[in-house]
């Protein structure tokens, strides 16, 4: 039976059952639809090839040799050793047909649930469903990450022309009532102009820096839609203009 394999387009599966019919049955079967399949023939083999290799999904026996399905289950969904793991999807494999079992599995977190004696082609369906709606929750979790990103560069944004419209006013006021013939009020606007372009400056420098995360993150979700893109354009665009006009205004001043 194979370990491993040199395609990293394959989904991966892992196997786990104390039968070696099973386990050869599968391996044969699954990797005839394109699967990479790797098998374990018991609880503590099984962890084992969970961290060796991260698998796409399992497909788990309850009653195996030396930790059973349920232990196995509990321990990848809810123990802190195996987070990293715990959204492996997992279709449980039992000879009882009863609620109660079933209920229990779900409630540990298993994705499916399949009484034995099985057909493989139901199997086979299964896993399909269970890795379509796996794919479904990545692209929506994607997606969610990707909106907060645009809401947080929006708020950045928003944040900033709030901020800069007042010490605007406040020069342009001062400006349309300075007495220019007095020394002192001008010498008073020259200061306030210092200050405001200093203040307006640091805000620059923070959002710049804000905006630099953001845009690292952003290519770590290897974000393309063009929402986020104009966005980031819009923002780049106001701020070389207003932090080139500030500097330039404050280096005057100086």
């Amino acid at each position: 039976m194979r370990e491993k394999t040199d395609s990293i387009e394959k989904t991966r599966i892992l196997i786990v059952d104390e039968e070696p019919i099973t386990l050869q049955f599968f391996d044969v079967m699954l990797s005839r639809f394109g699967f990479d399949v790797i098998t374990a023939e018991d609880g503590e083999i099984a962890l084992e090839k969970i961290r060796e290799y991260k698998p796409d999904i399992i497909l788990l026996d309850n009653i195996i040799p030396k930790l059973s399905g349920w232990e196995v289950t509990k321990i990848v969904k809810h123990s802190e050793e195996y987070k990293n793991f715990s959204d492996i999807p997992i279709i449980m494999f039992s000879a009882l047909d009863d609620v109660e079992d079933k209920v229990e599995g779900f409630a540990l977190g298993v994705e499916d649930y399949i009484t034995k004696p099985f057909n493989f082609s139901e199997v086979l369906a299964r896993i399909r469903a269970v890795l379509r709606n796996r794919k479904l929750s990545k692209q929506v979790l994607k997606k969610e990450r990707r909106i907060t990103l645009i809401q947080s560069l929006n708020d950045s944004l928003i944040y900033f022309t709030e901020h800069l419209k007042q010490p605007v006013y406040d020069l342009l006021n001062s400006a349309s009532n300075i007495d220019c013939s007095n020394k002192k009020e001008v010498d008073e606007f020259i200061e306030m102009v210092k200050n405001e372009c200093e203040g307006v400056l640091a805000a620059l420098s923070g959002l710049e820096d804000e905006i630099k995360e953001l845009k690292e993150a952003g290519e770590r979700e290897r974000i393309e839609e063009p929402l986020l893109k104009d966005l980031e354009e819009k923002f780049q665009k106001h701020f070389i203009f207003w932090k080139e006009n500030s500097e330039k205004l404050n280096g005057a001043l100086r």
